[in-house]
């Protein structure tokens, strides 16, 4: 197991499940600090508190260390639904959903050639065959034999990707928020 000095856990196997329980007992601790402080507070001021304070900590690196196994997704889904009870709210997005945009958001940055992903952009090719259903924006996927190989950022990622109508894909290259929005009004209308 290595810590990487910035908050995420790599163990040798390349699972996360370290990092899943390293972040869902932070966020449990920061979740009942801020609930002893503002118990008296109204729905506005628990929410901001938890958006502000204990969401980040769930979702710092997501894109990368998503997990997959349904466990691991409802431990951090827990902490969510304790805060939207704790808070009076009930119509915020899945934790799920929201690490899925973030992938998706994230490849989109490799794919159009931002420099910090550079190497995954350079790995990233159009398909060899394209069907009538298929657009000229679908990735080809790797074939894996593992789990660590079929559950990685890329591949899953890749996945979602295109399952994206072509629409959304079909205006690239543009600016990343733009994209942001076309990717959550697709992904909310899906769920």
């Amino acid at each position: 197991m290595c810590d990487l000095g910035v908050g995420i856990i790599l163990r040798s196997d390349l699972s996360w499940a370290d990092q899943v329980n390293y972040t869902v007992k932070k966020a449990w601790k920061a979740l009942h600090f801020k609930m002893r402080i503002i118990k008296n507070g109204n729905s506005n001021t628990k929410s901001l508190a938890y958006v502000s304070f204990v969401r980040p900590i769930l979702e710092y690196g997501a894109a990368c260390w998503d997990p997959y196994r349904e466990g691991q997704i409802s431990a951090l889904e827990k902490v969510q639904k304790k805060a939207a009870k704790f808070a009076h709210h009930t119509n915020w997005k899945t934790l799920a959903s929201r690490r899925k945009l973030s992938r998706i958001c994230a490849l989109f940055n490799s794919y159009s050639g931002e420099r910090a992903s550079k190497p995954i952009g350079d790995r990233v090719q159009p398909p060899h065959y394209l069907s009538r259903v298929n657009h000229e924006r679908k990735i080809t996927s790797r074939r894996q034999r593992t789990d660590i190989g079929k559950y990685s950022f890329v591949n899953r990622t890749i996945q979602h990707c295109n399952q994206l109508p072509a629409e959304v894909l079909g205006f690239l290259p543009c600016k990343p928020i733009t994209f942001k929005k076309r990717v959550r009004k697709v992904i909310i209308e899906l769920n």
